[in-house]
């Protein structure tokens, strides 16, 4: 079963802790439209290497 990505709270702040924690992510990597899940996700597992879990949780967890 494939992990789904569930943004909650202001999305605003948590691509801010994103961009602190991974200085090369620009705005345009962070750009979250509603089910645009994956396409965010892909950008992100190229700009930092880490799996699609990883991301996941590490987002859920901001």
């Amino acid at each position: 079963m494939m992990e789904k990505l569930e943004i909650k709270g202001n999305w605003n702040e948590i691509k801010g802790k994103l961009k602190q924690k991974y200085a090369n992510l620009t705005d345009e990597d962070l750009l979250f439209t509603e089910g645009k899940t994956e396409e965010l996700l892909g950008k992100l597992q190229k700009k930092t290497g880490k799996s699609r879990k990883e991301l996941i949780n590490e987002i859920e967890s901001l």
